[in-house]
């Protein structure tokens, strides 16, 4: 053990005691339900990335204030410091037990244990729960003033929806009091973020109930779309991509050939077509592979960059659709580049420097990981073992450091992903690049060699911003609404003080329109002030205030919205400003 893991062994720097921490609230959580309402009925309480859930059958449905009281009862047990005890049961007293107890969860837990599994259980004070572990050895080691029951949901036992409902409270904890009030802060911050809240309230997208999982863009929203789309081709025609479209359907044999009828077919949406089965596409690589061999290709052609804008839809449970981040349709922003072996680390290279652009152009930073092997993949090993060098190679010798994410890659290659840090520091998985040698073998893709012969291309599939709508969700909460100004659905709002002062608007609105600008004129009959704070809570970045001396001086009153007043200025000069913002892609 090194020096600094064992000096942070015991501190949440620690990722496994930090688990095992908040693996301890959760028994600490059950603990407290049970003394306050013994008719409860226990499932089960992991910890997760931040905090611990536990999920409870009860009779009633628990509220906020049944909430404070399980807290209150929390801390009494953490001040009593109870020890943890582990103990091991046979199956059948291990059952026994458990009936005896009336928790019929944990029986049904334990009968679908393996004939040979060590069965264990953690007993503090009167309270004890079939568990694996690990434990803290004293509830004690919990500061009961830095803990908080944050939600609670419905869910369903063992997550299948024809099972029993059952209510999930979920918690988080930290050794320190004001960590906790930092976190919670974070977690404030996050919901004035929402997007979902931002769209609705600035008029971007929409869901409804004859659609779940398949957003709706309104005007606002389809200029923001647009605008990242053009700036999305621009970036792909100077680095040579060519743009391609694909059907939406194609028959279930090519999603056979393919491979992904075997490993997404529970995903996959299907019909029927002239009696012949054909499936909604959940990705484009198939639709890509069949353009690529529709005509032959020389090496001189390669590297072949397409990308795709492709439509695709993914059958996901009602209970994980989330706004912008999971949905049932959306679009991937494909591209797959195919070319000869000797290419392959220039053009990952090249494809982590658009990465780079890209990113660097919304402020957002990232961290690579490495996903190696799954257990559920195509190709042999020695094939696996020499993809994933390449890759490893390729990012080092840019000085690009990155994590490896055991088994995790695609089922036909390994993969890096990419995770970008938000304004809040929360990660999100945007970027992938895909190395595969098995879908060139399958749809038996060519080129033509220097040697005159016939050759298996190798190829990468990429995604940059990943899902379309996904990538604008987290910009949104990124940018908490408040979008660049090249960005912006309406980048100006000229806001006239008096009628007289209308026409002059209206002139002003029309110039800037003339010059490729998003403006619009607030010409209600309406206090100044009042079209400002709607301007400032719309999140406009400029607003020009006229009135009289504007129209005397030729001039435009200028706000930013920050709350900064930038004062009289002339149209020319205002345009020359925004026009810089706009062009440099500044972000304030």
């Amino acid at each position: 053990m090194s020096e600094e893991v064992k000096n942070n062994e015991f501190t949440f720097d620690n990722p496994e005691y930090r688990q095992t921490y908040w693996h301890t609230c959760s028994h600490v959580m059950a603990q407290a339900v049970k003394r306050l309402w013994p008719e409860v009925k226990l499932a089960i309480g992991p910890s997760i990335d931040e905090g611990w859930y536990y999920d409870l059958d009860a009779p009633f449905a628990f509220t906020p204030e049944h909430l404070e009281k399980i807290e209150a009862e929390m801390r009494k047990i953490c001040k009593e410091k109870l020890k943890l005890e582990r103990f091991e049961l046979p199956r059948e007293e291990a059952l026994k037990f458990m009936e005896e107890k009336n928790e019929p969860y944990k029986v049904e837990l334990i009968n679908d244990l393996p004939a040979d599994a060590h069965i264990s259980f953690y007993k503090q004070g009167e309270f004890t729960d079939l568990c694996a572990g690990p434990h803290l050895d004293s509830t004690g080691r919990i500061k009961g003033n830095a803990l908080k029951l944050t939600a609670c949901n419905a869910a369903y036992w063992r997550g299948d929806s024809n099972r029993e409902t059952l209510q999930r409270i979920y918690g988080i904890a930290f050794p320190k009091k004001d960590e906790l009030d930092a976190y919670l802060a974070r977690i404030e911050e996050a919901k004035r973020r929402d997007h979902r809240k931002l769209g609705k309230e600035l008029g971007l997208f929409m869901m409804a109930d004859e659609g779940p999982g398949f957003p709706f863009f309104l005007p606002k929203g389809m200029v923001l779309k647009n605008t990242l789309l053009d700036y999305w081709r621009q970036v792909h025609k100077k680095y040579g991509y060519v743009e391609i479209s694909t059907p939406i359907i194609l028959n279930q044999e090519l999603w056979h050939r393919s491979g992904h009828w075997d490993h997404y077919k529970n995903n996959m949406y299907t019909t029927v077509i002239d009696e012949e089965d054909y499936a909604i596409k959940p990705m484009n690589c198939p639709g890509g592979m069949l353009v690529y061999a529709s005509e032959p290709h020389s090496y001189r052609d390669l590297p072949l960059r397409m990308a795709e804008l492709g439509l695709v839809h993914r059958h996901e449970m009602s209970g994980a659709l989330h706004g912008l981040f999971r949905v049932r349709c959306f679009t991937q922003d494909d591209a797959h580049i195919f070319m000869t072996p000797d290419q392959l680390k220039d053009v990952i290279q090249e494809t982590v420097r658009i990465f780079d652009e890209i990113y660097s152009t919304f402020g957002l930073t990232y961290q690579i990981e490495l996903s190696t092997m799954p257990e559920d993949h195509i190709g042999t090993v020695e094939e696996w073992e020499h993809n994933q060098e390449i890759l490893k190679d390729a990012i080092t010798e840019m000085g690009k450091d990155f994590a490896i994410n055991e088994g995790d890659g695609a089922f036909y290659g390994p993969k890096l992903d990419f995770h970008l840090a938000d304004s809040l520091g929360r990660t999100w998985q945007c970027g992938t690049i895909q190395l595969d040698s098995q879908m060139p073998e399958r749809f038996e893709l060519e080129y033509v060699g220097e040697d005159g012969e016939k050759h298996r291309p190798v190829m990468i599939h990429r995604a940059l911003l990943g899902s379309i709508e996904r990538f604008i969700g987290v910009i949104t909460e990124h940018f908490a609404g408040a979008f660049p100004v090249w960005l912006n659905p309406v980048q100006v709002k000229v806001l006239p003080i008096t009628d007289r002062a209308l026409g002059y608007a209206d002139e002003i609105a029309k110039q800037l329109d003339g010059a490729g600008f998003r403006v619009e004129v607030d010409g209600r009959n309406e206090k100044i002030g009042k079209k400002i704070r709607e301007a400032t809570l719309e999140k406009i970045p400029y607003m020009l205030v006229v009135g009289d001396r504007d129209m005397e001086n030729q001039t435009v009153s200028v706000r930013l919205r920050t709350g900064e007043d930038l004062g009289a200025m002339s149209l020319a000069d205002f345009t020359a400003r925004l026009k810089q913002d706009v062009d440099t892609k500044a972000i304030w």
